[in-house]
């Protein structure tokens, strides 16, 4: 590795190379100025700062945006540096800032990324993905965002004396450089909302290699709502549990439109293991993850399930308990393998007590396996497709008509350890991994000690096309619709003798690209354990929505019992500032939960304003249906806001985690008006020294906020702009079930919020009718998202018009009783509460899609 000394920065000037264009910035005397500020002081000689027209001439981008950010080009700029040494590592100060405060996005796993704040240089973590700088001088916002150059990637890390650090890496040894002209891209705009579209446009027509969210078409589960297989069963997935399920959804009154089968269900096995037989016994995750894919098609207790098994009047009984008791059973085994360890550890000879009470254990586990084995098996007898995941496929369609997608899991090599060499034709090697320093401060994390433990199956990457053929092709006969690529930041670890990391992501990922275009309609793909750079800037041509956060944690995995709250805060911090940039390139999704969690309300609320798909993970007789009830409609639907959620501007800069302040408030839009939400995250956080995140129990408390009709971005979407300059407004508020009227001009609107709660607050442009009656139509307050139940409105004189779907109450704001109220062309009962609420019902009409017309005359 390579680096530019500190001591020797002094008196040393930065260098400007044909900025005659860069309007808002310069470089000299040693600072990057922007609109005459100083951001950066203590600029190394060797630094560089080149205007955009400069570096990017031409691009493969769509003509609009490459107008578009040629018409901005002069609000950015590359920032790039020469060392004396060429290396695979190179590590250069970028100069030096204090007191000034800061946002980031670092990453605090391989795979996960979260928000930082600060205000120096040194503040920074390890592997931060960009920094937004507040500029209150000059009423900006500059952002400085590491990219690629050639085959190196490149991240920020803290330097000290408040400088800022850029490495740049490119994963293999024989790969080295000493120049880089445009390793950074930094971009100085008025909003801090339109920085982060400006600047990913631009980087996205520079490199080319990847694709804008507006150039991509979305999965269509994204208004829908789902199930995921995994907190339900873990890797004991099962075919007639997947059906018991489905089953209890549509008991429950709601048809399930999408289902997510996760890991378990795949051909796997151990490097010990027999190769043509899947390995036994795997129950919890971390079991699996050194195993690896020996075929394409699904492991034998799905491939030996029989058409028709499910299919009334004959369905196979099933222990709803069954997958808790070999979970329950599987951690016993955990915990007692980790007392052996540490007694041999401690010294201790005798170990014979230890091992009998694993093979003990390990015994009733097999047991416990065994009698969950019902007919699907018992009824195996050859390969056709009378059998298997078509025949399962089939089936679950049969029986449940709204199912419109089944997507399945994979890891983007595979299985978590590759592909088994030999197994297949392809040309697999277990190739051992290496982890750049970079990720020395990242958090400990069991997937990666497996994943190291036990190297990666990789395919040659001339053969990368052919991995993701063979699987999706054999899928998409089956009935698969989708996938849900996982633990897709491992490339990084084995790209030593594949020209690094760099050249052999876009091996992969145009691989994967091509697989999706040919067989699963071009966009069925959730992206997940995906949140660097690389795969953003290299793996999103095709690829339009992913995970913004880590895992949906139901408890803390290290052992504190108060995790089970305040997790559930980590992860919205996750989800809302990641979509900040992540939102450019892909369309947010927020995860899953359980609804008969502790905090599922919690979570419930922020899906309802997230903008994405709602699932959960619920185990069998696991539900709170009267939750569901206020996200989802009967037919699987969503009132699903317009954009993607987003935090405040106010909020910004602040750490809504810890600092015992501040109130998470995000917004989003509705057809005919805006949301904010007020969460009360406080209560934990990232830990640097300690490497972790962990409670904060002093932050666990009530705060307050105030929240205003402009704290929504009115102008981030067109359609939105006319609502965002309304002389007045009614306000909802979903939790206190309040109504208020405000303007642009009133103050605040204050709130207390106690811990892992919320408040919804809906914002309606109020319409003077013709005879001077005020209106507003709030939407279906049995909702969260009461607004997103409206899906039009038309104003006639003395009449308003409004289509809602779902059944319920709906809510108007209204300044005098209506003379009548009409219901799908019949009158309707209604009341007028308080000079200003103006309620009826609304029945869902299954033969209408749940959609009722309804005129009310004044």
């Amino acid at each position: 590795m390579t680096m530019a000394p500190l001591k020797e920065l002094d008196g040393q000037l930065g260098r400007t190379i044909k900025a005659d264009n860069l309007e808002n910035f310069s470089l000299s005397d040693g600072k990057l100025i922007v609109g005459g500020v100083a951001l950066l002081t203590e600029v190394p000689s060797n630094v560089t700062l080149t205007d955009f027209s400069s570096v990017c001439k031409s691009s493969n981008a769509p003509p609009e945006i490459f107008h578009r950010v040629q018409g901005l080009s002069h609000h950015g700029g590359f920032l790039g540096f020469d060392v004396e040494e060429a290396s695979d590592r190179v590590t250069n100060s970028l100069g030096k800032f204090s007191g000034r405060d800061f946002l980031s996005i670092f990453r605090f796993k391989t795979w996960w990324s979260t928000q930082w704040v600060g205000t120096s240089g040194s503040d920074l973590q390890m592997e931060t993905q960009w920094v937004l700088l507040d500029v209150p001088e000059i009423g900006r916002y500059v952002l400085i965002v590491p990219i690629i150059e050639g085959s190196f990637r490149s991240a920020l890390h803290p330097g000290d004396a408040g400088h800022v650090l850029l490495c740049a890496e490119s994963g293999s040894t024989h790969v080295k450089s000493s120049s880089f002209k445009a390793i950074a891209y930094v971009h100085v705009c008025e909003n801090p909302y339109n920085v982060m579209k400006e600047a990913y446009s631009a980087i996205r027509v520079h490199l080319d290699t990847f694709r804008l969210l507006e150039e991509k078409t979305i999965p269509p589960l994204m208004d829908k709502f789902g199930w995921c297989t995994w907190d339900a069963f873990y890797l004991t997935v099962d075919p007639i549990g997947v059906w018991y399920g489905v089953s209890e959804f549509n008991k429950g009154g709601f048809s399930l439109r999408f289902l997510i089968i996760d890991d378990g269900w795949q051909s796997v096995n151990l490097d010990t293991d027999d190769p043509k037989k899947d390995a036994k016994n795997l129950v919890i995750g971390g079991e699996q993850m050194t195993a690896r894919m020996y075929r394409f098609d699904e492991g034998e207790k799905f491939r030996s399930y029989r058409g028709g098994t499910v299919l009334p009047p004959n369905v196979p009984s099933y222990n709803p308990m069954r997958p808790k008791l070999l979970i329950m059973k599987a951690v016993e085994i955990e915990q007692a393998e980790k007392q052996r360890k540490a007694a041999a550890e401690s010294g201790v000879v005798e170990l014979s007590v230890f091992d009998a009470q694993i093979h003990k254990l390990k015994s009733e586990l097999d047991e416990l396996v065994g009698t969950g084995k019902v007919s699907a098996e018992a009824h195996s007898s050859g390969r056709n497709e009378s059998y298997g995941m078509k025949a399962l496929t089939k089936d679950l369609r049969t029986m449940f008509k709204g199912l419109d997608d089944i997507y399945v899991w994979h890891a983007l090599c595979g299985g978590w350890g590759g592909v088994r060499p030999g197994a297949t034709h392809l040309k697999a090697k277990v190739t051992s991994c290496s982890l750049s320093p970079g990720l020395d401060g990242i958090m400990d994390d069991l997937a990666v000690v497996k994943i190291v433990e036990g190297g990666i199956g990789l395919v040659h990457p001339d053969q990368a096309g052919d991995v993701y053929d063979s699987m999706h092709s054999y899928l998409a006969s089956a009935g698969i619709t989708g996938v849900k690529v996982d633990v897709i930041h491992t490339l990084e670890y084995v790209s030593e003798e594949y020209g690094g990391r760099v050249d052999l992501a876009k091996n992969y990922y145009d691989s994967l690209s091509k697989s999706l275009v040919k067989n699963l309609h071009g966009t069925n793909l959730i992206s997940s354990m995906q949140q660097c750079n690389d795969f953003f800037f290299l793996g999103t041509k095709q690829i339009s929505m992913g995970r913004v956060g880590d895992d949906f944690w139901f408890q803390d995995p290290n052992g504190d019992p108060d995790g089970v709250f305040w997790l559930q805060g980590v992860h919205m911090i996750h989800c809302s500032y990641n979509s900040m940039w992540m939102g450019q390139i892909i369309h947010p999704d927020w995860d899953m939960f359980q609804s008969d969690h502790v905090c599922a309300k919690f979570h419930a609320g922020s899906r309802a304003m997230c903008g994405g798909p709602v699932y959960v993970s619920d185990s069998l007789g696991g539900h709170d249906f009267d939750i569901l009830k206020k996200l989802i409609h009967p037919d699987g639907t969503i009132p699903k806001c317009h954009h993607f959620a987003l935090p405040t501007r106010d909020c910004l800069f602040k750490n809504p985690l810890f600092d015992q302040k501040t109130v998470l408030k995000i917004w989003n839009f509705n057809k005919f008006g805006g949301v904010v939400g007020a969460f009360n995250c406080q209560g934990a956080g990232w830990d640097k020294k300690e490497r972790r995140i962990k409670g904060y129990k002093q932050c666990y408390k009530i705060m307050e906020c105030s929240v205003h009709v402009t704290d929504i971005e009115w102008d981030q979407k067109p359609e939105a702009i006319e609502l965002g300059n309304a002389k007045e407004y009614a306000v909802y508020l979903n939790q206190a079930e309040s109504l208020l009227q405000t303007t642009l001009k009133s103050k605040p609107i204050d709130i207390a919020v106690k811990p892992s709660t919320f408040e919804i607050f809906s914002f309606v442009p109020i319409k003077t009718l013709s005879h001077g009656v005020k209106f507003a139509p709030i939407g279906l307050t049995n909702l969260f998202n009461s607004g997103g139940t409206i899906q039009a409105l038309e104003y006639q004189n003395t009449t308003v018009k409004i289509r809602v779907k779902g059944g319920g109450t709906f809510l108007a704001y209204s300044s005098e009783s209506p003379k009548q109220c009409e219901v799908n062309g019949d009158e309707a009962a209604h009341e007028w509460l308080d000079k200003s609420k103006l309620v009826w019902n609304v029945t869902w009409d299954e033969e209408a899609g749940g959609v009722s017309e309804v005129i009310i005359e004044y």
